[in-house]
C-alpha cells in the first residue's frame, strides 16, 4: 500500500480498508501523503541494494529477521516466532554485522579450548532420524539415539545440546552474475548453536542451497568454529562496492 502511495497509483477498491488504517495510525495524511518520517524506510524498501536475512529456528519455532540496506539508509527488522508483524529500526553501517549477530544471539564461547579441527561427517537423512527423536519428548542417552538411528554418537551429543539452528543469507544485484535468476548474487551461512558443545558451522550442505537441492542422502558435515570466526563469516557475506550492480539509467525510445 505504501509502495502505491509514493508510485502515486490508483488504489484497488479491495485496498480501501488498508488506506483507512494508514490515515488512523497516522501514517498518511489527509491527502493521502505518506508522512515525512516514513520516506527513509519506504524509499529503501522499495529500492533495496542490499537484502540479508536471518532464519533462526529453535524450541520456540522459526523466526524470520534481517535487515535491508539501501542508498541512503539501512533499517534492521525483527519479529517474534510465530508473529505476522516486525519492527523496523534504523541501522548505522558499523552497527550492521553487529544487529545481524545479535539476531543469532552471538555470544562469547566459554569453552576453555576450541578444537577448530573437530568434523561430524554423516547424512541429511540420519540428522533427521536423530533430531525427530529429540522432538518427540523421550528423554534418550546420546549413545542410544545414535544406536536406534545409526547416526555418529558425536552428532547426538552434540544435538542433545542444541539450542537454535541459524542461517544467515545476503542478497544483491551484482556485477557479473547475468547468469543467475535476475542477476542476483548470494551468500549464505548456516551455524549450530549447541550451548555447551558450542558452535557448529554447517559445511555441507554448502551454502547457498536451493529448493530441491538437498535429500536423505546428502552428505552432512558440520566442523566446531569459534564465536569469533563466525563474527568475521557473517562480516564477510556483505559486498563491497564494487561488487555491486551500477543502477542502470533509464532509456526511452
Amino acid at each position: 500500500m505504501l509502495g502505491l502511495l509514493v508510485e502515486e497509483e490508483r488504489i484497488p477498491a479491495e485496498l480501501s480498508p488498508r488506506l483507512t488504517e494508514l490515515r488512523e495510525a497516522g501514517l498518511i495524511d489527509a491527502e493521502d501523503k505518506i508522512v515525512a518520517d516514513l520516506y527513509p524506510l519506504v524509499s529503501t524498501l522499495m529500492a533495496p541494494r542490499v537484502i540479508a536475512r536471518v532464519e533462526v529456528t529453535g524450541p520456540q519455532g522459526v523466526s524470520s529477521n534481517g535487515a535491508v540496506i539501501g542508498d541512503d539508509f539501512i533499517f534492521s527488522h525483527e519479529m517474534w516466532p510465530g508473529s505476522t508483524e516486525s519492527e523496523y529500526v534504523p541501522t548505522e553501517p558499523e552497527s550492521l554485522v553487529w544487529s545481524l549477530a545479535r539476531m543469532v544471539d552471538l555470544h562469547r564461547d566459554f569453552a576453555d579450548e576450541v578444537d577448530g579441527n573437530e568434523v561430524i561427517t554423516s547424512t541429511m537423512g540420519l540428522f533427521d532420524q536423530v533430531v525427530a527423536r529429540m522432538e518427540a519428548g523421550e528423554f534418550e542417552e546420546p549413545q542410544a539415539v545414535a544406536e536406534a538411528t545409526g547416526a555418529p554418537v558425536r552428532l547426538a551429543e552434540i544435538l542433545a545440546q542444541l539450542n537454535c539452528m541459524w542461517r544467515i543469507t545476503m542478497v544483491w544485484k551484482g556485477v557479473a552474475q547475468t547468469d543467475s535468476p535476475g542477476g542476483l548474487s548470494v551468500r549464505a551461512l548456516s551455524a549450530w548453536d549447541c550451548g555447551i558443545e558450542g558452535y557448529w558451522l554447517r559445511e555441507l550442505p554448502a551454502e547457498p542451497v536451493g529448493d530441491g537441492e538437498v535429500d536423505a542422502g546428502s552428505v552432512l558435515r558440520v566442523r566446531r568454529t569459534s564465536a569469533k570466526e563466525l563474527w568475521g563469516l557473517i562480516a564477510d557475506l556483505l559486498p563491497d562496492g564494487a561488487q555491486l550492480a551500477a543502477e542502470q539509467p533509464q532509456t526511452t525510445s
